[in-house]
């Protein structure tokens, strides 16, 4: 029996102008959905896992289509919580050469940031389940939030769970300091962080030396140290952090670390020509959670995690359609893109 994984979190509409043209260009938008841990528990869908999506979305036809485009992956929705007025959306422009991508949010007021406590039974969701992943998002939605969020980990905790939280900082839903503030609470009960290479310095403070990300510049060093401050805050039983190496919108390199307390391991990096890169955190953090409950070896797990996440930036869409064999085909080297006949 596969082991069942529940994330909690916010399920999006995101509207999208064709190819790059520009917002104030574009006639037309086309319509996906998708949302941080949404997208983790469409990956782990696809690589056999019993996935189940927690959320509050409206009963009205676009709440529907949201929940079917989790249902056709396989993704239990059995417990999304029906009601409310508005599913959340964004806006996102790709971005090209040296012009970055850009997200405009129109998520205020959405049913997820307006649920309460009594949309979710914890003990019902949580009933056989072995892992939990949340993401920095959620509980920025709002206190009602984080406080629901606080609530699942600790029923999660008296349960036994495995808990996972990617730290994933938006300045555009709350400042560094109420990050911090709520953060550095949840991680009390955090099993797995997972980080990219900013989030431990915007939500924490703790900042690799010698790294500068707007010009492309990671030190592997200095993410040694912010991993080993991260575990000794918080207790972690891992930490994994991304590093992306941003040399324009259309390229950058990819690579990531594990820290298990005591060693680290770096992933090969890939060198990648962007498609679309929304989702990419997620889908890292899908192949993390996947290869840890396959109880694969450290060094395996972060080449499993960065080469899923990899293969995202070649697809349209928010969400990970990918197989573990193609992952486990580009982990083990084979990144040739050849046509496979």
């Amino acid at each position: 029996m596969s082991k069942k994984v529940v994330t909690f979190g916010e399920l999006m509409l995101r509207l999208a102008p064709e190819g790059y043209t520009r917002f104030v260009q574009a006639d037309s938008f086309g319509a996906t959905y998708g949302g941080g841990e949404a997208n983790v528990a469409v990956s782990l869908a696809n690589y056999g896992l019993d996935a189940r999506f927690v959320t509050k979305l409206p009963k009205h036809e676009i709440g529907q289509a949201a929940v079917n485009s989790l249902r056709r992956f396989g993704v239990d929705t059995s417990y999304i919580t029906r009601g409310g007025d508005k599913v959340g959306i964004y806006f996102l422009e790709k971005g090209a050469s040296q012009r970055p991508s850009k997200v405009i949010y129109d998520r205020a007021g959405s049913a997820i940031a307006t649920a309460k406590s009594e949309d979710f039974n914890w003990d019902e969701i949580f009933d056989g389940v072995s892992w939990f992943h949340f993401t920095g998002i959620t509980p920025a939605l709002g206190d009602d939030i984080a406080a629901i969020c606080v609530e699942a980990c600790k029923k999660a905790k008296e349960k036994g769970i495995t808990i996972s939280c990617d730290l994933n900082y938006r300045n555009k839903l709350w400042s560094k300091e109420k990050a911090s503030q709520v953060m550095s609470e949840l991680c009390q009960y955090v099993d797995v962080c997972i980080a990219n290479e900013e989030d431990a310095s915007d939500v924490f403070g703790i900042k690799a030396k010698d790294t500068d990300v707007t010009a492309g510049e990671v030190n592997h060093e200095g993410y040694k140290e912010v991993a080993k401050e991260l575990m000794e805050r918080f207790s972690f039983s891992h930490v994994a952090i991304t590093l992306r190496e941003s040399l324009s919108a259309n390229d950058n390199n990819w690579s990531a670390m594990l820290y298990d307390g005591n060693d680290y391991f770096f992933s090969k990096k890939y060198a990648m020509r962007i498609v679309d890169r929304v989702g990419g955190g997620d889908s890292f953090g899908g192949g993390l959670i996947t290869a840890l409950l396959d109880e694969k070896a450290p060094a395996e797990v972060i080449e499993f995690a960065v080469a899923a996440s990899c293969l995202k930036h070649s697809i349209e869409g928010d969400y990970n359609m990918v197989s573990k064999e193609e992952v486990l085909k580009l982990a083990g080297g084979d990144g040739s893109g050849r046509v496979q006949r």
